[in-house]
């Protein structure tokens, strides 16, 4: 085949990498110029991150509404301020209100609670102060860090024997987190293992670079997306994970086959077409089912969830775009020096060498029906702990000891009980102004309902029209016995007091708004399930034409989801598996993250599924054998399949250090889930079941067959097949090659 036959006889993949090759300086000039556009619109369009957790329609949202009308002033964030002091708090009186006073002139603090003249803010013995500064941001997100750390400051100049003083709150905790520079470990970690991978400096830079090409646009972008929509700040890191990830696994993919076409003989211009036509078309499925995937978390409802994932879709979208034009043009750029600067003693097995891939295929195909049993034993065991797994929101005494949060949660919970740190807020409104006969009788219940260890006498709003009071419950926010009483006074002590009054009363807080969210997103998660596992489902069974396939997919992605689920219910028990990562106490998982999880990670196991799946269909249609495209797929696939998973699992292990517990446990299911998906699955379940099924994994009804498109996953023989039909290096000697029809 000539040069100048290759583009038009190609596809669309084809023609437009024959284009980036031929024109490779514009096209690498025009990313660089994205980079620089995306830079100069987060600049000038770029909004501020925001998150709103509150479950719509609540009886925490109810109150939360009624605060932010009447009680303008308590209806923001707030942080706790404790002071402990041996001798009685009374003693250090002028010393504490002077460090008050500091704290109330901090920008963003609205006003601090006198603590000498608010009932129930000294304990009954008189050595803990307890009290709120209110600041005038709803969102923990909108308080400046540095304002944030000057509060801070404060309390650690304050802390000074015998006064010991701690701060705490969400904001505070915020700011104490800090980073640590996940993105560039990852990368680093990921470069690492391109060159083990590759033996050549040139080769295990083009993920790498077109990587940073790629996180250079779409982080930029981010401050677009969330001038538009609500984007929670964490949010930008999962975005870089999956950009960072998805990115260099894509190129991995192309640059093997890439050197796989070199080794064969073709010559630069033909070789990246026939890399289009084959390992493109399965990085723009791969990509399409992870960005289906996370369009799942919209039918969630969730406001913070929509901004999540449409960072994530973007980040993954530039990755796509990049592999079809980027990567082309470099490859164009190296031509044949792609192998250039070899390491010493790497990178000397010949391109594609099946090796141990095809013996190790070959033994478990030998015997499927145990392969299978210790692949399902395997995962069944790593998800046994997701029995014990507790669904909530982790607070401060979940921080790391020594911290701020951690001490003012300690401090508070020795002088008042574990409820101090989650009590409930009750907002009403009133049937006439100053009307609080009803409320009365209400807190006369509530000081003798079991769980309540105090309540607040009740404060009425400037217009007099509506009313608060702070029930604080006897156990910590986190303890189940919290939920049952929210629940308890919702359906049985406020209704029996405020009965045929004309008072309405709203049951909120940060621990109620907690339980309201918690359970929400729970109602909602099989809408993300069906909704992204038929979608999904329906993609691969048009990419591989075969029901079995699809079916097979979708239930393999599940289990190792499963097992990902188990493992972070481990850590966060908080024994040993939990204290290598930094979970020292037992710890509620945020209902939001399984939810996060299982769409991103849908997404990346289809990504292995299509990178395996396809080679073992090009097989499959060559040969026309099972046993052979199984054994040939996977070998042509694992040493891919298993630098991409190395570097994928590089990248999300690199969260794990990172002081926010939500960061931490995502960084360890997605890590762990790479690793189970790319080994257990895809290295011993895929070959075992697909072996038992035979043929029948390629069956597709003939309606279907007629109907649906054929994408052409295994990419086109004209481009890729030599003369004799055969793939190249991977294919196993002295076998007889056959043409099946597609």
């Amino acid at each position: 085949m000539s040069t100048t036959s290759v583009e038009p006889r190609a596809g669309a993949l084809g023609r437009l990498a024959a284009y980036s090759f031929r024109h490779r300086w514009l096209v690498l000039t025009a990313w660089l110029l994205a980079v620089v556009a995306a830079f100069g619109a987060n600049k000038a369009f770029g909004g501020d991150f925001s998150a709103d957790y509150t479950a719509k329609g609540s009886d925490s949202a109810a109150a939360q509404q009624l605060l932010e009308q009447r009680f303008s002033a308590q209806a923001g964030d707030t942080v706790d301020v404790v002071f402990r002091v041996p001798s009685g708090v009374s003693a250090q009186r002028s010393a504490i209100e002077a460090v008050l006073a500091k704290i109330d002139a901090v920008p963003h603090v609205a006003a601090v609670d006198d603590p000498f003249t608010t009932p129930g803010s000294i304990s009954a013995d008189g050595r803990t102060l307890l009290t709120k500064a209110h600041l005038d941001v709803v969102n923990p997100e909108d308080m400046p860090v540095e304002d944030a750390k000057a509060i801070i400051a404060i309390a650690e100049g304050a802390t000074r024997a015998p006064v010991e003083m701690a701060v705490g709150g969400q904001s505070i905790g915020s700011a104490e987190s800090g980073s640590v520079g996940s993105e560039g470990i990852g990368l680093a970690a990921a470069a690492l293992i391109l060159l083990l991978a590759f033996g050549s400096v040139v080769a295990a830079g083009l993920p790498i670079l077109t990587a940073v090409l790629g996180l250079g646009v779409s982080s930029s972008l981010v401050g677009v997306v969330a001038a538009a929509t609500a984007v929670p700040d964490w949010s930008t890191a999962l975005a870089s994970m999956m950009g960072i990830g998805v990115g260099i696994d894509y190129v991995l993919l192309l640059v093997t086959r890439y050197r796989e076409q070199l080794a064969a003989g073709r010559e630069p211009l033909r070789a990246v077409v026939a890399t289009a036509e084959t390992a493109g078309r399965s990085v723009m499925v791969a990509g399409t089912t992870v960005v289906i995937s996370m369009l799942g978390l919209f039918g969630m409802g969730l406001s913070y969830m929509r901004g999540a994932a449409l960072v994530t879709i973007l980040a993954v979208l530039v990755v796509m775009a990049s592999a079809v034009t980027a990567v082309p043009a470099l490859l164009g750029a190296v031509g044949t020096k792609v192998n250039s600067l070899r390491l010493p003693g790497t990178g000397r097995r010949p391109v594609g060498h099946a090796g141990i891939w095809v013996r190790w295929s070959r033994t478990v195909q030998r015997r499927p029906v145990l392969g299978t049993l210790a692949g399902v034993g395997i995962l069944v065991l790593l998800a046994a702990p997701l029995l014990g797994l507790r669904f909530g929101f982790p607070d401060s005494g979940n921080s790391a000891d020594g911290t701020q949060t951690r001490r003012a949660y300690d401090l508070a919970a020795q002088g008042f009980g574990k409820g101090a740190n989650g009590p409930l807020l009750l907002a009403a409104k009133l049937p006439a102004a100053g009307d609080t006969a009803a409320l009365e009788t209400l807190s006369g219940s509530l000081r003798t309902t079991p769980g309540v260890a105090s309540v607040t006498p009740v404060v009425l709003s400037p217009d007099r029209s509506t009313a608060i009071m702070t029930v604080v419950p006897t156990t910590g926010p986190q303890d189940a016995k919290t939920e049952t009483l929210v629940k308890h006074l919702r359906d049985s002590v406020v209704p029996a007091a405020t009965a045929s009054s004309g008072t309405e009363v709203h049951v909120g807080g940060v621990t109620a708004s907690a339980i309201d969210s918690t359970s929400d997103v729970v109602k909602r998660l099989p809408l993300l399930v069906g909704g992204v596992v038929g979608l999904s489902m329906l993609l691969l069974l048009v990419a591989f034409r075969s029901v079995v396939v699809a079916v097979k997919a979708a239930v393999m992605n599940l289990l190792s989801i499963l097992a990902a689920y188990g493992v972070v219910a481990l850590v966060l028990q908080g024994g040993w598996a939990g204290q290598l990562i930094g979970i020292d106490t037992a710890t509620p998982l945020p209902a939001f993250i399984p939810v996060l999880m299982f769409a991103i990670l849908f997404g990346l196991s289809m990504d292995y599924e299509v990178f395996l799946l396809s080679r073992m269909r090009e097989r499959w249609i060559v040969t026309g054998d099972n046993s052979r495209a199984v054994a040939e797929g996977l070998a042509g696939t694992a040493r891919v399949i298993t630098a991409a998973a190395a570097i994928m699992v590089a990248v999300f292990a690199a969260f794990v250090p990172a002081p926010d517990v939500i960061l931490k446990v995502i960084g360890v299911g997605l890590a762990t889930a790479i690793f189970v998906d790319a080994t257990v699955v895809r290295m011993l379940l895929v070959p075992a079941v697909m072996q038992l099924l035979g043929r029948a994994n390629w069956w597709m009804p003939e309606v279907l067959h007629r109907r649906l498109p054929n994408l052409h996953i295994e990419g086109r023989p004209e481009f890729h097949l030599d003369d004799e039909g055969e793939a190249g290096p991977v294919t196993l000697p002295g076998q007889r090659t056959v043409r099946v029809p597609v």
